[in-house]
């Protein structure tokens, strides 16, 4: 499998790594993965009503943007201590690949001493709390799998970023998403960078390093992709300002 690595180490935006992806899966034939972290965002899925799920309000005040993704699924929130993975293969049945991901996800996670269990459709769990959530977005020839792996993620603003419904929470028998989800730091002592070079060694043996036009060819599929942030005037008064419809 390709690990695919950008020609600069600079912070990008969210909607950048998205259409990335898409960018990946229409260049390169085969496998393909990488990993990425973002500051401070919400992603919520392609049929989500976004007042609904995401604390607007909250996102304002604390600068935190808002993406839509072209995947199904349900909302995330995404900061530093959360590694997002993003894997690329050919097309095939949803469950198919997402099993395989699934897969090898879980046995990289227990190769460090982890007990994680795939869960549901796409969850990964450790001692039945979620440590990764996973969407899948399909091309004509191609699958995309993106996920999140929770290491220490700030989990106050998670819970006040996302409304995920009563009955959500009800069906997995908590009263909170704090209680539903836990930070792999809690069990792994190891800063964040190692982990995520022990996954990508897990996963891939070959590098492809992308060009500078590249990086110009990703950042005009982004423009696809609607997203939300915070924009303060001269006043100091914030708002939101939608960067892209």
């Amino acid at each position: 499998m390709k690990h695919i690595v950008l020609p600069d180490s600079r912070q990008r935006s969210l909607a950048f790594y998205l259409a990335m992806e898409e960018f990946v899966a229409g260049r390169f034939e085969g496998e393909a993965f990488f990993v990425w972290q973002s500051e401070p965002t919400v992603i919520y899925g392609r049929n989500q009503v976004l007042e609904n799920e995401v604390n607007m309000a909250y996102c304002l005040e604390h600068g935190v943007e808002v993406v839509r993704r072209k995947s199904g699924g349900g909302c995330v929130y995404s900061d530093k201590g959360n590694i997002m993975i993003s894997y690329i293969s050919g097309r095939g049945e949803v469950r198919e690949v997402f099993e395989r991901y699934l897969d090898a996800l879980t046995g990289f996670l227990r190769t460090l001493g982890v007990p994680a269990e795939k869960s549901g459709r796409n969850d990964v769990l450790v001692n039945g709390r979620k440590v990764s959530g996973n969407a899948f977005h399909q091309l004509p020839d191609r699958s995309i799998v993106h996920g999140t792996l929770l290491y220490s993620t700030d989990f106050d603003a998670l819970e006040q970023a996302l409304l995920p419904p009563v009955e959500k929470l009800q069906r997995h028998g908590v009263e909170s998403v704090r209680q539903r989800v836990m930070n792999l730091s809690e069990l792994l002592p190891m800063p964040i960078d190692v982990l995520k070079s022990a996954l990508v060694w897990h996963f891939c043996d070959s590098v492809t390093v992308l060009s500078d036009d590249d990086v110009k060819a990703i950042e005009k599929i982004q423009e696809d992709y609607i997203v939300i942030t915070t924009n303060t005037d001269n006043n100091g008064r914030k708002s939101f300002e939608n960067l892209s419809l």
